[in-house]
């Protein structure tokens, strides 16, 4: 079952992924865009995941919170689970 099976902090206000839609360093969070963001979506409707893609563009994901709090993660050269620990290490989902 995937950590993000559930539904998300209500603090959490938006998700923005970037990446290229092309390059090696961006595979590996473009995998995870393609198997998670159906889960995330399924479980959080009300949530806004923004998915930015251009070309050069480096693999990180940003979460905004409640009072303007943002955190961020840089997600270039690592494997779709990796990313996925690193997005739910964010998001603080176990």
């Amino acid at each position: 079952m995937s950590a993000f099976a559930k539904t998300l902090s209500p603090a959490l206000r938006e998700i923005r992924i970037f990446c290229c839609q092309s390059s090696q360093a961006s595979a590996g969070t473009r995998q995870f865009i393609l198997s998670t963001y159906p889960v995330i979506k399924k479980h959080n409707p009300d949530l806004p995941v923004m998915i930015r893609e251009a070309n050069g563009t480096p693999a990180r994901m940003f979460a905004r919170f409640e009072r303007g709090v943002e955190k961020h993660v840089e997600l270039d050269d690592l494997s779709s689970s990796d990313v996925a620990a690193s997005v739910a290490r964010i998001l603080s989902v176990s």
